[in-house]
């Protein structure tokens, strides 16, 4: 077997020296040592913290490097180092007690702004549901959603609205969010990462005993006129509200009054500028696409 062999390189730190090994010293991942309490799982770095000017130890899975303190220079005590260390090496092989277990997903989470002051979009790179998903309380979602329960017991969250690949949080205004952002994403990208589950499958009863909760409204139940009003939606305006935190569905369409009704949900729900996208965006593309069918666009919740 090859002598391990360690070679001393200098870092963009004076305070901070790596020791390069020719093979691998650990498994995989790394570690941070800041005291010889912290070091129990190595024998290695519990030696190390013997020496006194030692203040921290980073163990790789190819190199050691450690941090000095102030009363003395690298220069001075290096090649001692090097040499204990490799000492240590030529008659034990173990560096650290690796704990086993399990790869996590790798989860990121990110927080946007949205044209609603009150509400934050936390995009993700996981798929989380098939089906939105919006909880205006604890009480909804305790029947559909374990991860809105969660974010229920931050006093400052008053809705909480989940779609394909992100969340939309809806605070009240005791605080700001650049006060509290970074402590949701922490829990939503923790949550995610933990593998717990997202939502709860409910029945039909419950779908209709909700206000937040869409049924789902079949294209072979709809009159001609509807199915082009959702068609024009899902391919023309979703997208675009989606990429603001929120969601628009269809409700109905009378064509007696050529009212068509949808559902605001999200970010777009209570948002000071909802009436204005609803008028000037969704009504006129509607009016103009399908023209002589649309008087009027109505919000019937939000």
């Amino acid at each position: 077997m090859e002598t391990i062999q360690l070679q001393i390189q200098e870092t963009n730190s004076p305070t901070i020296i790596k020791f390069v090994s020719n093979q691998s010293l650990i498994n995989g991942g790394s570690y941070e040592f800041s005291n010889i309490d912290e070091a129990k799982n190595s024998p290695l770095a519990q030696q190390l913290f013997y020496l006194p000017f030692v203040k921290k130890v980073f163990i790789t899975a190819n190199f050691i490097a450690i941090q000095r303190y102030d009363i003395v220079q690298w220069s001075d005590v290096q090649n001692e180092v090097k040499q204990q260390i490799e000492s240590y090496l030529k008659k034990d092989t173990l560096v650290v007690t690796e704990e086993k277990t399990s790869k996590k997903e790798a989860i990121e989470v990110y927080a946007e702004v949205t044209p609603n002051p009150a509400v934050m979009r936390f995009g993700t790179n996981k798929a989380l549901v098939e089906k939105d998903v919006e909880c205006k309380n604890i009480d909804e979602a305790n029947i559909v959603s374990p991860l809105a329960k969660e974010l229920f017991v931050f006093p400052f969250v008053k809705e909480v609205f989940i779609s394909e690949n992100y969340i939309s949080i809806t605070k009240f205004d005791m605080v700001e969010w650049g006060d509290i952002y970074p402590e949701v994403r922490t829990f939503i990208r923790a949550y995610l990462q933990d593998g717990k589950k997202i939502t709860t499958p409910i029945s039909s009863d419950d779908v209709c005993n909700s206000p937040t909760q869409i049924p789902e409204i079949k294209k072979e139940d709809l009159d001609e006129t509807s199915v082009k009003i959702v068609d024009i939606l899902n391919e023309h305006i979703k997208p675009a509200v989606a990429s603001d935190g929120g969601n628009i569905a269809f409700r109905s369409y009378n064509p007696e009054t050529k009212v068509v009704s949808v559902i605001l949900q999200g970010a777009c729900s209570g948002c000071p500028s909802s009436t204005i996208t609803l008028k000037n965006g969704i009504e006129a593309m509607l009016m103009d696409m399908l023209p002589n069918k649309i008087n009027e666009v109505v919000a019937i919740n939000g």
